[in-house]
């Protein structure tokens, strides 16, 4: 089964005994003239030993080797009955234990086959991904610390190599794709300036991070307090704002650029490279937004990991806290700069479409391809206080353009239902486009608009059942947010035109409540 597998056709070394046994007769039936004494016997199996592969010196071995009932006569030659078996058994045990010796080294061969297939994965995945299986541990011969303290040192030495490796996978996207894509005039130096954003100005940012880490380690290569020195750098951190709120563009930009066969083959040749490991060019230019996001984490193992009287015990908290606080900030900031990327992209057919809450929205809870009723594909936009539903369409200055498909839903006036999966798909509000051939209706749900201004429901079908979860989630959320607002907004707005007359009222009834109690007392 093994030799199946390789794709080797090896099958000449295993011959069934029945053909063994008829091959010394020709098509007549007749035996042959002359037929092999032992000398031949065993010259041929020397020869059969210098060359292993010969199918045609194999099939003669056989002729030899398994005598038919004739072959007695140069055996009758000897003397004893040990010339009698000598020439014949010897090589018979011979030629089965190199059959077995041959069929053991097939699978010895087979065997390396599945590794030589991952051996280009491995050799792909090493650039940068090796350095992370070396720990704290194995850079020092010999150390006293307790099991809590070497767990610190092992964080604090996990956030200066992700430092390191940050630094080098930077510098790797500017030398690798930057310089050659703006040197062969595969993009203009705008349209590289509006991908790659701020990515330099971060490089030496982080350079100035790693050096301090670097100072840190004393001669036994551990780090003793390392909280001020985060707290001073921290602020740094701002600059993120720039270049994550830029992704936004940069990543339109950059699907749209694809398109075009020289920019797709250039990133295709340096996907495929080792350099690469196997990721396109936006997963470089995310590394940094997911650096930012892992700081926090960092800091909470090192803070688990800081015995009660160190030095850090009073520094950490304030870094974490500062640190989640920057992180907020930029994902506040990215949000708003990529609901305005989208909100100035829609295109508005009839003027009714125009909501004041899409324009009031600051953020984008979710957005995606979703199938209505009909089949056909959506793409919609939840908003902060506003459900839209569009179309993708042709691309207007560099900007992606989405037409307004039907009547926006204020998140306040929305009702939500979800269809359960193998609900019966009766009726013609599905009609049969949920359903693929099927009656069962699959990863649906139902939104319409409830007061006065009631609109025909909108029956939406997600790719499959997490991504409809997601969608019942945000709408909840948004739902929920929306009338809060709205209720706040309206208290707001009347509390301060309230009569001041109203005051006195209730102060009267409220006296004469108590003048009540007053007189029923006595």
């Amino acid at each position: 089964m093994e030799l199946e597998e390789t794709g080797e056709k090896r099958t000449s070394w295993y011959v069934s005994p029945g053909e063994t046994n008829s091959i010394p007769c020709d098509h007549a039936g007749k035996k042959r003239k002359q037929d092999p004494g032992p000398e031949s016997v065993i010259r041929i199996m020397e020869d059969e030993e210098e060359d292993e592969e010969g199918e045609m010196m194999s099939d003669h071995m056989k002729d030899s080797e398994e005598p038919s009932n004739k072959r007695v006569k140069p055996v009758g030659k000897s003397n004893s009955l040990t010339g009698v078996i000598t020439p014949v058994k010897t090589p018979a045990l011979k030629r089965i234990g190199q059959s077995i010796s041959r069929s053991i080294s097939f699978r010895t061969e087979a065997r390396p086959l599945p590794p030589a297939a991952l051996r280009p994965r491995s050799k792909a995945s090493s650039f940068p991904r090796r350095r992370n299986s070396q720990c704290w541990s194995d850079t020092v011969e010999s150390h006293d610390l307790t099991v809590k303290e070497i767990k610190r040192q092992e964080v604090i030495y996990e956030l200066t190599q992700g430092e390191r490796q940050l630094i080098d996978d930077l510098s790797l996207v500017k030398k690798v794709y930057y310089e050659p894509m703006l040197k062969l005039d595969i993009m203009t130096e705008s349209e590289l300036g509006q991908i790659f954003g701020t990515l330099d100005s971060l490089i030496p940012l982080h350079q100035d991070l790693l050096g301090r880490l670097e100072r840190l380690r004393g001669s036994e290569k551990t780090v003793g307090e390392v909280g001020p020195t985060l707290m001073n750098w921290f602020p740094c951190l701002e600059a993120y704002v720039t270049y994550c709120c830029n992704q936004v563009g940069a990543k339109a930009l950059l699907d749209q650029k694809k398109l075009e066969k020289r920019v797709e083959h250039f990133l295709r040749l340096c996907q495929e490279s080792s350099f690469s490991r196997k990721l396109d060019l936006w997963n470089f230019l995310d590394l940094p937004r997911s650096r930012l996001v892992k700081y926090p984490l960092l800091l909470k193992e090192i803070q688990k990991c800081t015995p009660a009287d160190h030095p850090d015990e009073d520094t950490l908290p304030d870094a974490l806290e500062l640190i989640q606080s920057i992180v907020a900030e930029v994902n506040k900031k990215t949000g708003e700069a990529e609901c305005q990327f989208y909100r100035r992209g829609l295109s508005y057919l009839e003027e009714s479409q125009r909501l004041p809450e899409i324009q009031q929205s600051r953020f984008l809870y979710c957005h995606g391809e979703l199938k209505n009723n009909k089949g056909q594909r959506l793409h919609v936009f939840l908003f902060e206080l506003a459900l839209v539903l569009s179309r993708p369409a042709e691309e207007r200055d560099g900007f992606q353009v989405f037409n307004v498909y039907r009547q926006p839903l204020p998140n306040a006036l929305i009702n939500l239902e979800e269809i359960p999966d193998g609900e019966a798909a009766g009726g013609g509000t599905f009609r049969g486009a949920f359903t693929g051939g099927n009656d069962k209706v699959r990863n649906c749900f139902r939104v319409s608009s409830r007061g006065r201004s009631k609109l025909h429901p909108y029956c939406l079908q997600a790719n499959d059942s997490f991504s409809k979860q997601q969608w019942i989630t945000c709408l909840r959320q948004a739902i929920v947010h929306s009338r809060d607002k709205m209720a706040q907004t309206s208290q707001s707005q009347l509390s301060p035109q309230a009569d001041p007359a109203l005051y006195h009222i209730a102060e009267l009834s409220l006296s004469s409540d108590t003048e009540m109690a007053d007189h029923t007392s006595r």
